[in-house]
């Protein structure tokens, strides 16, 4: 690559306000409330908002709400709504429409996939048209971080009842752009001239395009075509800082990479098997190779960043170790098996250097890429844990709510099997259970650190997973766009995004 050729070119000329964004996956749907991957969740950003949210340091801030009171012990939330703020169709935002998307989300019969992070909720009660109250099924202290996660945004009531079943292609919130077009690889918004903050947005229009080729996303940042890209190829992060018109941004991440190992099927019903895939992986060189050193190995089940977050050591590269764990669960010459990823540059990568790690303590892995609308099939199509085709899954976790219950209950309950949740791994476990729903089911912070300290102990233990790494993430963009942040989740925020 002629690196020098594009140096000290002319920087090219952009439509007023309007940027063009790369991405390193499809968008699959446009309503948060029904959506798993983290692409669509922060494309639907442009669109929605929830009555609370996160700054870039995953701190609570109000969004929607202006301010709410919790009762003496927890049971009872009681929010306060803003009042200047309109839906995109012109629909007033208002108590009734909080209290019509709660019990929305809630209804088991709608199926949405982010149902649980309202399954603390009992009832919604409109206390008058800018105020709701929000009663327990027990205490909670942390409702609020739920609600700040984008699957409990707020969808126009009008647009519900008009689109029905086919919302997720007409997304209509009170977010600072308004829909334009979407086709398989290209979202158009255009900003909310009625945006109920002052001054925002400074963008005129934001376009995302699907790129999972990671050179081609590079390429479309360094033409110019695009003016942020993520994420962006790690091993090309030398040669983008050394174009004067370009910027790195990074960003410590809580997001955990790790492989789902079914723990139903065999051999991986065996925790000594389980066991000897951890050994047999040299953590560092994975993020190496895999990331360009742009992370840290798990040491733990969840992110350092995550709340009650319990490091419990890394598990150490040791072949030997692992081949003799094989021998003693039986398979002293290896196994066959396959893992499926999401089909981009840097998950492919990632498959097949385990492949390369494991074909050397003689387990040897077919990688399966699978494009997002097969993926989506055949991961979350299978009803039953007998239905279900997953052997090894390569995939990813960001725990949204900053909370240790989101980081471990819709892995690793046994309630959390797909397509209800994301227990790809389809582990069941009564202690890890019992304590999940305990620490659910206080507002007690000690109570909660004992009940997520025993999840992690027991899940670091039986190793239902292949424990990889913690990255840091890396996106590249044009000098002249600022304001523009990605939190820890991966999720990106426009609302204070420009051109300069």
């Amino acid at each position: 690559m002629a690196v020098a050729a594009l140096l000290g070119l002319a920087s090219p000329v952009l439509a007023a306000g309007q940027i063009t964004v790369g991405v390193g996956d499809n968008i699959l749907g446009l309503d948060p409330t029904d959506l798993n991957d983290s692409v669509s969740l922060s494309a639907s950003r442009l669109f929605f908002q929830g009555l609370y949210g996160f700054d870039r340091n995953l701190k609570l801030v109000p969004v929607l709400a202006e301010r709410s009171e919790v009762n003496a012990n927890s049971t009872e939330y009681t929010v306060h709504l803003r009042r200047d703020v309109k839906f995109h169709d012109g629909t007033p935002f208002d108590a009734a429409a909080v209290k019509l998307n709660y019990d929305r989300l809630r209804d088991p019969s709608n199926r949405l996939k982010r149902q649980s992070l309202l399954e603390a909720l009992d009832r919604v009660e409109v206390v008058d048209a800018f105020t709701v109250r929000l009663i327990l099924k027990a205490p909670s202290g942390v409702l609020l971080n739920y609600l700040a996660h984008t699957g409990a945004s707020i969808l126009s009531p009008k647009a519900i009842a008009q689109y029905g079943a086919d919302i997720s292609r007409h997304p209509v919130g009170t977010g600072p752009f308004v829909f334009a077009s979407w086709t398989p690889d290209t979202l158009k918004a255009s900003r909310n001239q009625q945006y109920w903050r002052q001054g925002l947005p400074r963008l005129d229009g934001v376009t995302i395009r699907s790129v999972p080729e990671g050179g081609a996303r590079l390429a479309l940042l360094r033409s110019g075509e695009a003016q942020f890209v993520f994420p962006l190829p790690p091993e090309t992060v030398q040669i983008v800082e050394r174009d004067e018109r370009l910027a790195i941004d990074k960003t410590p991440s809580i997001v955990a990479q790790y492989v789902a190992l079914n723990t139903t099927r065999k051999p991986f019903d065996d925790p000594r098997v389980r066991q000897a895939l951890n050994y047999a992986i040299d953590k560092a060189a994975f993020i190496k190779v895999v990331y360009n050193g742009f992370g840290t190995p798990m040491d733990a089940p969840v992110a350092p960043g995550i709340a009650f977050y319990n490091k419990q050591g890394v598990w150490p590269y040791d072949p030997a170790k692992a081949k003799q764990l094989l021998a003693e669960a039986g398979y002293p010459n290896g196994f066959e098996t396959e893992i499926w990823n999401f089909s981009n540059t840097l998950n492919n990568r990632a498959s097949q250097f385990l492949q390369q790690q494991l074909a050397a303590v003689g387990v040897k892995v077919a990688v399966n890429p699978l494009e997002a609308g097969v993926a989506t099939t055949r991961l979350w199509g299978a009803k039953t844990p007998e239905e279900a085709q997953v052997r090894m899954f390569f995939g990813s976790w960001a725990p949204s709510t900053g909370d240790a219950d989101w980081a471990l209950r819709p892995l690793l309950s046994s309630r959390s099997y797909p397509p209800a949740l994301y227990n790809l791994a389809y582990f069941k476990d009564d202690a890890v259970d019992a304590a999940l729903q305990k620490g659910l089911a206080t507002a007690d912070p000690a109570e909660r650190k004992a009940a997520y300290d025993e999840v992690q102990k027991i899940v670091w233990e039986k190793a239902p997973w292949i424990f990889l790494s913690i990255n840091t993430l890396v996106l590249g963009r044009d000098k002249r766009l600022v304001g523009l942040s990605q939190l820890p989740d991966t999720s990106v925020t426009y609302e204070e995004a420009e051109l300069k």
